[in-house]
């Protein structure tokens, strides 16, 4: 685990400069930490970019796929983040009944379903728009929108909301 006194932290002209033993693990143990704090209960996703910044730090280290659900409220604040699905190097069995399970456990007006392409390419699947097209389906039963369905790949992402898919 990361020792905090092994870290040396200096500024400079409004950069800082960082030096310290700190294994790769550690470094995206920090990144996922910081970002939580970026995004708490209670806080509003206020662009795409910022959700796009919080899904790679959250799955784009992955070896293997992740297909995890952003609850929302009615004014898009966060209720909570759940990474729900496992699954190995090049897919994972998503079953919408337990994404809309999750989304009324926590009362979510909205979601946006993501997950990672441990192959680095984002590109939607056809599996990955028959899934979206299901999950937009089942929550639209019980009044739950699904906002987007964002891929992340190594350093970049598609959105399928953007791309005009859901």
């Amino acid at each position: 685990m990361f020792n905090p006194n092994n870290l040396v932290l200096s500024e400079e002209g409004g950069t800082y400069n960082i030096k310290a033993n700190i294994t790769r693990q550690e470094i995206i143990s920090l990144a996922i930490t910081l970002i939580d704090q970026l995004f708490v209960k209670g806080d509003t996703i206020s662009s795409p970019e910022d959700t796009r910044s919080y899904l790679k730090v959250q799955l784009g280290h992955l070896e293997h796929e992740v297909f995890a659900v952003l609850l929302l409220d009615n004014r898009h604040q966060i209720i909570h983040f759940e990474k729900l699905f496992r699954g190995t190097i090049d897919g994972a069995s998503v079953y919408p009944r337990e994404v809309v399970k999750l989304a009324l456990k926590h009362n979510a007006a909205a979601i946006i379903i993501s997950h990672n392409h441990p192959s680095g390419v984002p590109e939607p699947s056809e599996a990955d728009k028959r899934i979206t097209s299901r999950v937009k389906d089942a929550c639209s039963l019980v009044d739950i929108r699904l906002l987007d369905h964002i891929i992340i790949g190594a350093g970049n992402s598609v959105s399928l909301a953007e791309r005009g898919i859901i």
